[in-house]
């Protein structure tokens, strides 16, 4: 028998279903500077969804055991993506097995923020144009909103510019995963949803469901997980200290820091990028840099790259040239 066409409608739903769950990685070409980008709301459509779906918690009710699971997925995916998607993938701060980079690149891809290779080639795309009108998510240039989450909702940008990562492009499973970014997420959804049906029926006394996990452990956690994150594009180039005079207009913030393992040292970081560590000061509270130093001494990872002897002195004599 012949096989049945697809109605217009149903075309339409496919071609929608493709663009959601499809991040378009193998696509070819430069992604173009986003003037004049406007967001594809098709593809927007799940990320405010998971926003709206936060507001499930007024149903599902808290336990003491899902803001425990919500926190320490927070912080564990949290690690992944300031140890791994930053430091590692995108500036190959430190060595590691083909094990562990693939093990932290799912757990990267459970926080919804893409896959390794869109992340690093975007990030490294970033910091060749910094704060300059190509720069897709520069405060000063596009404004907060934009640089906070508009961005990366173009068309322009689900696209993978694979010019920037050769380094990266040639492992076929990390390819797998960008382009099918969100398959991590929905098993990690599912794997909560599961978890808190069983102890709904074996450990009733956590007074948890699958409804609540989910809500908590998955969208609750993942959406704060996200502002977080993306508050060193929109809030760390406006809102801190300035101890190097660098080209971009980045900024070290303590508070950021402390909610991004390290990262909010951004001032640290645009002056010098090739370092495993960005809290360059003693007192520059760096979780992601102590996690590391403790994977190295597991050897699950090695050669972790310092802060050079001479960057070092120019931070003990408060240099700001």
């Amino acid at each position: 028998m012949p096989r049945p066409s697809l109605q217009p409608g149903n075309h339409r739903m496919m071609q929608t279903l493709r663009r959601w769950f499809d991040t378009g990685a193998d696509d070819t070409g430069d992604p173009s500077p986003g003037q004049g980008a406007r967001v594809d709301w098709a593809r927007a459509l799940p990320f405010f969804a998971m926003h709206l779906a936060c507001l499930g918690v007024l149903w599902v009710g808290v336990s003491w055991f899902a803001v425990v699971v919500a926190l320490v997925l927070y912080a564990v995916r949290m690690f992944a993506i300031t140890g791994f998607y930053h430091r590692y993938f995108s500036h190959r701060t430190f060595r590691t097995s083909r094990a562990v980079q693939l093990l932290f690149a799912l757990i990267g891809a459970a926080c919804v923020q893409r896959g390794p290779l869109w992340w690093a080639a975007h990030h490294r795309n970033h910091h060749r144009h910094a704060d300059t009108a190509a720069d897709p998510h520069s405060p000063a240039v596009h404004g907060f909103w934009w640089s906070h989450m508009g961005w990366f909702l173009t068309r322009e940008r689900f696209r993978t510019d694979w010019s920037r990562i050769p380094d990266l492009a040639k492992f076929p499973e990390l390819r797998w995963l960008d382009r099918y970014d969100i398959a991590v997420p929905l098993a990690l959804a599912a794997a909560l949803y599961a978890l808190g049906e069983g102890l709904e029926r074996f450990a009733p006394a956590l007074g948890t469901t699958g409804p609540q996990l989910l809500v908590w452990g998955f969208f609750v956690s993942t959406v704060v997980l996200f502002h977080a994150t993306v508050t060193i594009n929109s809030l760390a180039h406006r809102f801190g200290s300035r101890r190097f005079a660098t080209r971009d207009d980045s900024r070290n913030n303590l508070l950021l820091a402390l909610l991004t393992f390290g990262e909010g040292w951004h001032n640290n970081h645009h002056f010098f990028p090739g370092s495993a560590r960005q809290g360059f000061a003693w007192w520059e509270v760096d979780l992601t840099w102590y996690g590391l130093r403790a994977m190295s001494a597991l050897g699950l990872v090695h050669d972790l790259k310092p802060v050079p002897a001479w960057v070092l002195a120019r931070v003990d004599a408060g240099d700001k040239a």
